[in-house]
């Protein structure tokens, strides 16, 4: 790792300092960057190329039972009848309600109206409860319409995550890994994107990373379920992150 007084090191946390706070007079940022020394760097020699500017989370605790969530599009991709409602479960990681999805479409989806991220994450926990041909949970981002977005999903009958958009309605996935999906059990699956890079995490671990350039623009996020798949999701969360650049060479990040 590159020593404390190395200059790249300084010029670097400089440069990311001045895109985070782009309001600050430049006799400012030396002050104010002391505290952060190290830290950005860190950050940066990790691999990391964006920083959170806020979150949000939903945990369905102050909704009516019984009824779709308010604040969101309850709806499908292609043919059937999705079935969105707030329940009460035991389970629940924030007690006491969950959303649930208990009818049968081809991709029962869940909108949150008033999202709209380029760059950010998404993050939700769900718990696959039955289904014969399906017992899957999933997020989404950048989601044009119910007909068009990218979706990563966890499936417990398959034991895989993998990664898809869908243009037109048309689903296409384009990489997969193995994993155990544990039925019956609590689950948190997230996704990280910045540009046309994405990163899936399951349970916490990063899964696999993946490009794709379908979809460009801003767009909502949410939660995916296929076919008859009785799935619960709480603890909704998503964030818009800001770019800040490339990360250094791995020559430059071990200071050889």
């Amino acid at each position: 790792m590159a020593s404390r007084g190395c200059p790249l090191r300084q010029s670097v946390e400089k440069s990311v300092f001045m895109k985070l706070r782009p309001d600050y007079a430049p006799d400012r940022v030396a002050e104010s960057m002391k505290p952060l020394t190290g830290f950005l760097f860190t950050l940066i020699a990790a691999g990391h190329t964006a920083a959170t500017l806020a979150a949000e989370t939903v945990n369905f605790d102050s909704m009516p039972p019984a009824a779709a969530p308010a604040g969101w599009t309850a709806t499908q991709t292609g043919s059937g009848t999705a079935e969105w409602a707030v329940v009460a479960d035991a389970s629940a990681p924030s007690s006491p309600n969950v959303l649930r999805q208990s009818g049968r479409a081809a991709f029962p989806v869940c909108l949150k109206s008033d999202s709209r991220l380029q760059n950010g994450f998404v993050e939700v926990k769900f718990k696959p409860i039955s289904g014969q041909e399906d017992q899957a949970g999933g997020v989404i981002w950048r989601a044009q319409n119910p007909n068009n977005y990218y979706i990563a999903r966890a499936n417990a009958l398959e034991d895989t995550v993998e990664i898809y958009h869908t243009i037109k309605g048309r689903r296409v996935g384009f990489k997969h890994v193995a994993a155990k999906v544990a039925p019956a059990t609590w689950h948190t699956l997230r996704v990280d994107f910045v540009g046309n890079k994405f990163v899936v995490a399951f349970d916490g671990k990063p899964m696999l990373e993946a490009t794709d350039d379908s979809f460009k623009d801003p767009g909502q996020v949410g939660i995916w379920t296929k076919a008859d798949s009785v799935t619960l999701f709480d603890d909704f969360r998503w964030g818009e992150k800001l770019p800040i650049g490339d990360p250094l060479p791995r020559s430059e990040r071990d200071g050889s």
